[in-house]
């Protein structure tokens, strides 16, 4: 799947709710400043982190989620915002990863092929997606509870943390997206650059 597909369905609110203004300005608030130190993330982790979001979001003619370093977001909201049960799934999920990686290819996924790291990848979304079917089967109507983002199968909230980083990241915004996030003044009536994007 591309970005631009995986666009198409952010802004149909398949994969992520309409990112109102206060909503984004949230979101900004977990990007880390240049200098970020990892708080919840061991280097294993974290290269089993970066090796998985540069195949779900990789750098094509703009930056990847690697380049909008997604990971440190992710590092983040496990920090400041997971409760102890949620970043401990987490982790377990990262390790379970790892575990189906040298199952299926004797090594850890970071250092698995960027091919058996991707076919790991669909592996797992085609077991989520089947889950969350036969769940809506069983369940149709359940409305969703709110502060759930972090719960649930591991694939679809790493996937889930991964789009809301890259698509709240200033790489993402400026570069892919083509938007400002502050613009610099307002010009009434102004004629819209070609490039620019509404």
């Amino acid at each position: 799947m591309n970005r631009r597909d995986v666009l198409r369905m952010l802004t149909a609110g398949a994969v992520l709710p309409a990112l109102t203004p206060e909503l984004f300005a949230f979101y900004q608030q977990a990007h880390p400043g240049a200098s970020y130190s990892l708080r919840t993330l061991n280097p294993h982790q974290n290269d089993t982190v970066v090796a998985m979001i540069d195949q779900i979001i990789p750098a094509t003619d703009t930056p990847g989620a690697k380049a909008a370093r997604v990971n440190e977001f992710v590092d983040v909201i496990l920090t400041e915002w997971a409760t102890e049960e949620e970043r401990r799934n987490f982790l377990d999920g990262l390790a379970g990863v790892d575990k189906q990686s040298n199952e299926l290819f004797g090594k850890d996924f970071a250092a698995a092929s960027a091919s058996q790291q991707l076919a790991l990848l669909r592996s797992m979304d085609d077991a989520a997606s089947a889950t969350r079917a036969e769940m809506s089967r069983h369940a149709p109507n359940t409305p969703v509870e709110r502060d759930t983002q972090l719960q649930g199968d591991f694939f679809v909230v790493f996937k889930n943390i991964t789009l809301h980083g890259y698509y709240t990241s200033e790489v993402a915004f400026t570069k892919e997206l083509n938007l400002e996030i502050i613009p610099g003044a307002f010009h009434g009536c102004a004629a819209i650059p070609a490039e620019r994007k509404v």
